[in-house]
């Protein structure tokens, strides 16, 4: 079976051109949707229908209410959901198409092993990933490998959000505190949209709880709690990995994902490292 957070670090950067690549923002905007929070929420938000901020504020869980309130559910009277999915598939499809360019058997050969991984994947309790699960699985192979991708990434994901929820965290708190360890504020506080009064009254909770410093900055029991919930949400990953092919996968996936980082920054609000470099 594949490593979970291994797994992870290959099929994020595949997912993550819906949010770094200017394609997907473009095919919004040429619809009429300005702005890229306003995208941003179209996108991901549509594969569960016309659903208004309280819904995606509790399945998406690190934004801000206020942020999520100003973009939803207005954006649907510009862009329906049925819209936004095609929007965000045909953006998906340019922006690989134009990073995955000379990797088209590698990309066909990663289409089909992720969809194995995805057919039949246990959703109990995933709300974003059935949603997305629930999709028609595309035909095209790179629609096809974004597709099998966002199923695997909003999985992690709802997995992950359980394990912040186990720890007691709430969605500031858990970028607070990640930004005393190894991400910066900068791309995490702006991004989700909360005030500096917000962040500032997360410290203070977590400083209460003795999990952050005055500086800011993790302590010991911080850290801990931290590496806690990676290993919850590596666990809770594993499931979907039972039966995978490793060498295979991680083969096919290794030269697209770093492919891909090509339109991503690092440091990056998803907190997604480096890839180690090839071979």
């Amino acid at each position: 079976m594949p490593d979970a957070r291994s797994l992870w670090q290959l099929v994020e950067p595949v997912h993550a051109v819906a949010y770094f690549a200017p394609e997907v923002p473009a095919a919004f905007h040429k619809a009429g949707l300005r702005g890229w929070w306003r995208a941003y929420f179209a996108g991901r938000a549509a594969p569960l229908g016309a659903v208004g901020p309280a819904q995606v504020t509790a399945s998406f869980f690190g934004f801000a209410p206020a942020t999520v309130a100003r973009a939803l559910p207005a954006i649907w009277d510009t862009v329906p959901p049925y819209a936004a999915l095609r929007l965000r598939r045909t953006g998906a499809r340019a922006a690989l198409g134009r990073l995955l360019a000379g990797h088209e058997e590698a990309t066909v050969r990663a289409a089909g092993l992720l969809s194995t991984v995805v057919d039949g994947l246990d959703c109990a309790g995933r709300v974003l990933a059935a949603a997305n699960a629930a999709l028609a699985l595309p035909d095209d192979p790179l629609e096809r490998l974004w597709h099998a991708a966002t199923v695997l990434r909003e999985h992690r994901g709802d997995g992950h959000v359980a394990a912040l929820v186990a720890a007691g965290l709430d969605g500031c708190e858990s970028l607070v505190l990640r930004a005393g360890s190894d991400v910066p504020r900068s791309e995490l506080q702006p991004y989700r949209g909360w005030t500096d009064e917000e962040w500032e009254a997360a410290a203070r909770r977590l400083a209460a709880r003795g999990l952050l410093r005055a500086d800011a900055r993790v302590t010991e029991e911080g850290r801990a709690l931290l590496a806690a919930v990676e290993e919850a949400t590596d666990r809770a990953a594993g499931r979907a990995l039972e039966g995978a092919p490793d060498a295979e996968l991680a083969a096919a996936l290794a030269p697209l994902a770093r492919a891909c980082t090509a339109a991503l920054r690092f440091p990056n609000p998803i907190g997604l490292p480096r890839l180690p470099a090839a071979g």
